[in-house]
């Protein structure tokens, strides 16, 4: 991968870290300071979600991040990486959880709050989104799956490189 892409990138992923911290922030903030009232129980869950959500945003950022550095290395085929993509598929498969409490929160608000019901097919609709961030979690296991079998091809040709070394 050449310099300029693994810079750029992290040039974007600099931004989206900055970017993801006002966000937590201006959520929490808005929450008591911005209502003349009480946050009502669906606000403060809300509200958690989204702190919580984003918080995986920043986790997969940091591990993209650090594969990025392992990349520029050339050591990103060992076994050090796969805890950084293990913590990935553990953040998406977490944001998928949130989405679909967001959908819970949404069907029991219909419940608690009369006049101020969510569609059932938005609700459906929140939770064919967890569904589909589940999904990528399972692609890129899926993913982990393929660089397991890359280290493990690099470690043999290294073992190889080595015997014939030693013939030679």
């Amino acid at each position: 991968m050449s310099t300029w892409v693994i810079r750029a990138l992290r040039v974007v992923i600099g931004i989206a870290l900055a970017g993801s911290v006002i966000v937590q922030a201006a959520i929490v903030a808005l929450l008591w300071w911005d209502t003349d009232k009480e946050p009502t129980g669906v606000e403060v869950s809300l509200t958690i979600i989204g702190v919580f959500g984003v918080a995986t945003l920043q986790i997969v950022a940091v591990c993209i991040w650090r594969l990025l550095t392992m990349v520029n290395r050339r050591t990103v085929f060992s076994h050090t990486a796969f805890r950084f993509v293990d913590l990935i598929i553990g953040a998406i498969s977490a944001a998928a959880v949130l989405v679909f409490s967001i959908a819970v929160v949404a069907r029991f608000a219909n419940h608690a709050v009369p006049g101020d019901e969510v569609a059932r097919g938005l609700v459906a609709l929140i939770c064919g989104f967890a569904l589909v961030i589940a999904g990528v979690a399972l692609v890129v296991y899926v993913m982990r799956t393929l660089l397991a079998q890359a280290v493990a091809r690099d470690s043999e040709a290294k073992h190889l490189q080595s015997e014939l070394n030693e013939v030679i």
